[in-house]
């Protein structure tokens, strides 16, 4: 699968159809040619839905742990492997759809996790929905469908030495060079200045998600056509990219939970979804030219499904309360006094004992 002329791509960004019959993006040879894309967006989605019942499950586990007398470890909980085991598969999910989609259409459609959260917490949580979650989940949908239905198509096949001309290409070098310079200055002020504001923190966050997802794209990619037998694991290329990803993926996590720390969740969650899309967004278009010949009017109406897609999360988030699991006590004001003078009875009787 090579890249497509330009005359045919420019034909497929004005009109939104493909050749032949069919009169928009939900014709028959829309289908035909975007197969490939659509099964990455699929994937995604899929992926992300996961993720949200995953996450769902461990907060359902970790409740019901708390209400037991004797708390047992949450390890020990089957609920909580179940949510774990999901967690992992969605996440593998995710890692897959870079090889079949590009990074400008599966980075926004993180936004189905918000979503589908939102909603499967009424049913594993027994929260109330509402009316910010519906007009959210409103939003959320029909940004996503514009970001589908205008997203980038320049299908290429992504071998290790298309990745090799990137990585030197002079547009990627100065946008390295300044991501570097940016990411150096706010982690001098967080620090030096003590600078632990939330917007701080997820700015590095978003800025080490660039390098992250470009080499997850470039691995899932070269396994994918190694998978159909164009070998690609034998180019050094293919262990750099994946030390890079390991390392900006450890690096995000640690900056992640220092704003979750620091921060309500309620806040940290729409401001790093938006940031992370953005970053993600950016990468695609200067590493992969994801965004090449597209026509004006399509870039705009991608562009108005990320708003749209952002906004929603927002919505959801907003005023959200956050709940903190409830450690069962005992308040000695509300034991009868009969009570109380048993337990007192008792202590004297163990501290005897003990001497």
């Amino acid at each position: 699968m090579g890249i497509l002329p330009v005359s045919e791509r420019v034909s497929w960004n004005t009109s939104f159809a493909g050749p032949g019959t069919g009169s928009g993006p939900l014709s028959g040879p829309w289908y035909s040619t975007h197969e490939t894309q659509l099964l990455g967006v699929l994937l995604a989605a899929a992926s992300n839905f996961l993720i949200s019942v995953s996450l769902n499950i461990q907060k359902c586990a970790h409740l019901r742990l708390a209400c037991q007398m004797e708390p047992k470890p949450y390890y020990m909980s089957k609920l909580w492997w179940c949510g774990i085991t999901l967690l992992g598969l969605g996440e593998v999910g995710n890692f897959t759809a870079y090889g079949f989609a590009p990074i400008a259409l599966v980075a926004p459609l993180g936004c189905v996790s918000v979503i589908g959260s939102a909603f499967i917490s009424v049913l594993f949580l027994k929260k109330t929905m509402r009316a910010a979650d519906i007009l959210g989940g409103t939003l959320t949908v029909t940004g996503t469908y514009l970001l589908v239905t205008f997203a980038p198509n320049v299908p290429q096949e992504l071998t290790a030495r298309r990745v090799q001309n990137y990585l030197v290409s002079w547009p990627f070098l100065v946008y390295l060079i300044l991501g570097i310079i940016i990411f150096c200055i706010l982690l001098y002020f967080y620090k030096r200045k003590a600078a632990k504001h939330i917007v701080v923190l997820l700015m590095m966050v978003a800025l080490l998600a660039s390098p992250t997802v470009i080499a997850v794209k470039a691995v899932a990619s070269m396994i994918t056509l190694s998978a159909k037998g164009k070998m690609q694991l034998t180019y050094p290329v293919f262990y750099i990219m994946i030390v890079l990803m390991a390392i900006s993926c450890a690096f995000q996590v640690k900056f992640l939970n220092q704003a979750i720390h620091l921060c309500k969740v309620t806040a940290v969650v729409p401001i790093n979804f938006v940031f992370f899309t953005t970053s993600a967004i950016i990468s695609g278009v200067i590493f992969y030219r994801e965004f090449q010949s597209a026509a004006l009017l399509s870039v705009f109406m991608f562009l108005f499904g990320c708003v749209l897609s952002f906004l929603g999360v927002f919505v959801i988030a907003r005023n959200k309360k956050e709940e903190h699991v409830q450690i069962p006590f005992i308040d000695y004001g509300h034991i009868p006094v009969s009570a109380v003078g048993q337990i007192q009875s008792k202590n004297q009787i163990l501290a005897t004992l003990k001497k």
